[in-house]
């Protein structure tokens, strides 16, 4: 059963790391949430470790510059893991051909170079000359569904194109703006019968990835029973946290605010809360309203 706790406090000290969502805990896309970073800057001050773990299809030196525009700073964590550093080394291996075809925004552009800024060697081709397909998002992801994407999909999916999917998220919240996410389009792509590959969470390859540098930062191994798991998103955050038998908060307050009934002023609803995770199939040991 679900335990609901008001505060990291309640129980954070059962646990040596964090593996915290980004969006919908520490920011909203707009600005950082200053209860979440007082919270994992009171963690840290403790002696543990924090592990921010997004499903952001930007390496982890692009979303340190984005957290740092957002006002959070890098007191308040130790480490970046992002989907798309899992990403990048699939791609770079060319396990989706060495011309691909991008599907995403122009600020994801990062994407294709190393840390360093050096180019990968992969060629952006057009979708006719494309040996894979590496989708960081939508083109204009303020206007633009899954929709608007059927006639690549469905070309791609005739030339047996794999799409390399580098954010498994559907949707996320900017502000009050839902937009969508990499996760759809892919997630249209595996129905209309292609190839659909995912590095971020609720996947291995991200979890490996933020195993490996927690124990090359502390010396020691990553034990399950050590790492805590914060996240909003129940198909993400919650089951990739119970597919790997760790324990986690599912932060009610984000994307499934409405359906548990929590607002700033007070939430969640114990009932909504049960009915939702039991629809959902998922049983995280506990919930918070928000990260604070």
């Amino acid at each position: 059963m679900t335990t609901v706790i008001q505060s990291l406090r309640d129980i954070g000290q059962s646990y040596d790391a964090l593996f915290c969502d980004l969006w919908g805990c520490l920011h909203d896309g707009t600005k950082a949430l200053p209860e979440a970073v007082a919270a994992l800057q009171d963690y840290r001050a403790a002696g543990k470790t924090v592990v921010l773990l997004t499903n952001s299809p930007r390496p982890r030196a692009s979303v340190a510059a984005q957290l740092e525009q957002l006002g959070a700073p890098d007191s308040c964590y130790d480490l970046i893991i992002s989907s798309g550093d899992a990403a990048q080394m699939a791609m770079a291996a060319g396990q989706f051909g060495r011309r691909v075809y991008h599907i995403g925004p122009e600020r994801d552009l990062a994407f294709f170079s190393d840390g360093d800024g050096n180019p990968y060697d992969i060629e952006r081709v057009s979708l006719e000359e494309a040996e894979g397909i590496v989708c960081t998002g939508l083109f204009d992801d303020r206007s633009e569904t899954a929709e608007d994407y059927r006639a690549t999909v469905l070309y791609g999916k005739t030339k047996g194109l794999k799409l390399l999917c580098a954010n498994p998220d559907i949707v996320v919240d900017v502000g009050d703006l839902r937009i969508y996410c990499a996760g759809a389009i892919a997630e249209a792509y595996a129905n209309a019968g292609g190839k659909s590959y995912y590095f971020g969470k609720p996947h291995p390859p991200i979890y490996a990835l933020a195993r490996d540098r927690l124990a090359e930062l502390t010396g020691l191994p990553a034990q399950s029973a050590d790492i805590l798991c914060i996240g909003d998103g129940i198909g993400t955050d919650i089951a990739g946290a119970m597919g790997e038998e760790l324990d986690s908060v599912f932060v009610t307050g984000g994307l499934a605010a409405t359906e548990t009934g929590t607002s700033k002023d007070g939430g969640p609803d114990e009932q909504l809360l049960a009915d939702f995770l039991s629809e959902a199939k998922m049983a995280p040991r506990y919930a918070m309203p928000f990260l604070r």
